[in-house]
């Protein structure tokens, strides 16, 4: 359907969606649980608004913004701003709420604008409904807002099945429930999407306790949204389905899995740590406790020891549509000493516009090894998503990923290998991980081998081509983690701001460099210039090994302990 002949059809849906006769009110509330963020409450009460990887300064109103990219529009119109701004708390911030929410019912809420689609509508409507006892406190005509509320509802009612499977659907669909328990006369709408709802997470979420763009942020973002229309069911003294519980069972586990001892989430596959908080709050009150049994967790192998914690990715990326956000991050580590992170992956580029969401993306900018120049999977031609929306898959990664984890009395080691560069190189990456059970010490291995006959042709050819095959292992470091080299320069050491310090060192005279790189952070407004220790080779032959090691050679200070 053309862009034209769609905003007709959404003006008739929003016109036939007229609210029923009778009275009309809100018979229910729920609790709010997305917490917002009053930094970025204050930044836009002052006219900054920073969304979908756009900055857009000196905009009083949110709705005489002209918005920089489709993306930005619709976290615009799917008002998750509300949670930030009502954050602030006072009357000056919910009366400009209010204010900007009256707003876009009056230019939008018959049918205009980019708002309609169902997750969208689902997004703003939840947050329509949560701070709707504080937008109703003394607004005039609030029947506009009642009005608003029914019409967005029956809307839904029909196009939330046009949402794309996972987050999206989940989105829409507490929107269509939050309406059902909410809305006098509107019953029928909660029992749908209840019954939906529990559908989807049964089939969405898998017995992994995953989902399948394999981005842990979005896992939080689906247990939330599980969690709150369980306990709203709940707290409407509905039943909650079998279904939805189980789903919430498989999540916990595989969340508290992929929990660093900072306790932000694993950054991976499009997701960051995770917005402060919420990450307790929906482990907290699942009630589910424990941890996967399989020792891989939605395809990470996490381990911890001590005060340190290890996240290896593990498993191929994802595929299709739900590869739109994922990472060329296969065999990549994150590691995290107690309340800071120390080797991380640069994260999320997305929040930060197109160019940083593909550099995100690449083999590059994670904590691993690395052809110079070619990522271990590769980013496809983009394709449509939606109106106005394109996203760029994955495409020729690898097709096996093995690992084997092995327990000492001493140790924890992982055995790990891809073949994401046989097609291109013929070569296979094995990585080997060891982390001592005090935490101290992480040991590594990494080698590149061609191992079968057609194999060692392919790198005969590539040699014989471009020369010998460089490669890098890199070590990306958390912005507040300062490194210098040491030891003649062969070892780099890292100083944190707890006073620990961690000494990188590797092994047979393979040089060592620090370059700059950045941390992409969906909290800060701008990318964070970070640094990397980068380990250089080449392969010569029809293998190659790099071995390094990563100590914790002093402790925090007292003071830091104390805190």
């Amino acid at each position: 359907m053309s862009s034209f002949r769609n905003r007709i059809a959404t003006r008739l849906r929003v016109w036939r969606a007229a609210p029923p006769r009778g009275a009309q009110g809100l018979v229910w509330h729920p609790e709010p649980r997305a917490e917002g963020s009053e930094r970025a409450g204050h930044r836009m009460l002052g006219g900054v608004w920073h969304l979908a990887g756009h900055l857009v300064e000196g905009a009083p109103d949110p709705w005489a913004i002209r918005p920089p990219s489709v993306p930005f529009a619709l976290q615009l119109h799917g008002m998750g701003w509300l949670d930030d701004v009502m954050a602030v708390g006072g009357r000056e911030a919910t009366a400009r709420a209010r204010g900007w929410t009256l707003a876009w019912v009056d230019r939008f809420g018959r049918g205009a604008g980019p708002g309609w689609a169902p997750a969208t509508t689902g997004r703003r409507l939840v947050r329509m409904i949560v701070h709707a006892p504080a937008l109703l406190r003394g607004m005039e005509r609030p029947e506009r807002f009642r009005d608003s509320l029914y019409r967005q509802a029956q809307v839904l009612a029909g196009t939330w099945g046009r949402a794309p499977a996972g987050l999206p659907r989940a989105e829409a669909l507490l929107g269509l429930l939050m309406a059902g328990l909410a809305l006098e006369g509107m019953e029928r709408l909660g029992d749908v999407a209840t019954d939906a709802l529990a559908r989807t997470a049964d089939a969405d979420v898998g017995a992994d306790g995953g989902i399948p763009s394999r981005n842990p942020e979005a896992l939080l973002e689906v247990a939330m949204l599980l969690g709150w229309a369980a306990a709203s069911l709940d707290s409407a003294g509905r039943p909650v389905p079998p279904l939805l519980r189980e789903a919430v069972a498989r999540i916990v586990p595989t969340l508290r899995a992929l929990r660093h001892s900072d306790g932000g989430l694993a950054r991976f596959h499009g997701g960051g740590a995770g917005r402060a908080g919420r990450l307790d709050r929906v482990l907290g009150e699942s009630g589910v406790r424990g941890r996967p049994s399989t020792g891989l967790a939605m395809g990470f192998v996490p381990v911890a020891h001590g005060r340190t914690t290890l996240v290896v990715d593990a498993e191929a990326p994802p595929e299709g549509a739900a590869s739109g956000s994922a990472h060329a991050s296969t065999l990549a580590f994150e590691l995290c000493s107690a309340t800071t992170p120390v080797v991380v992956n640069c994260g999320p580029g997305g929040p930060f516009g197109p160019e940083w969401h593909r550099a995100g993306r690449a083999t590059a900018s994670h904590s691993t090894l690395g052809l110079d120049g070619h990522s271990s999977s590769r980013i496809g031609a983009p394709v449509a998503a939606g109106p106005g929306l394109r996203i760029a898959p994955l495409a020729e990664g690898p097709e096996t990923v093995q690992w084997q984890r092995t327990e000492g009395r001493r140790a924890s080691t992982l055995i790990l290998s891809h073949d994401g560069w046989r097609p291109t190189h013929g070569l296979t990456h094995l990585r080997r991980l060891v982390l001592s059970t005090d935490g101290r010490r992480l040991e590594g291995e990494d080698a590149l081998r061609a191992v079968s006959g057609p194999d060692k042709e392919r790198l005969e050819d590539a040699i014989a081509a471009h020369g010998p095959v460089r490669f890098t292992v890199a070590f990306h470091l958390h912005p507040d983690a300062e490194v210098e080299t040491g030891l003649g320069g062969r070892a780099a050491t890292i100083a944190l701001p707890t006073g620990e310090i961690w000494v990188l060192r590797p092994g047979g005279g393979v040089p060592l460099e620090i370059r700059p790189s950045v941390f992409l952070d969906p909290g800060r407004l701008r990318p964070t210039p970070s640094r990397q220790v980068v380990l250089t080779d080449s392969v010569m032959s029809y293998a190659a090994t790099v071995d390094w090691t990563l100590v914790r050679t002093q402790e925090p200070d007292a003071a830091s302990r104390r805190t």
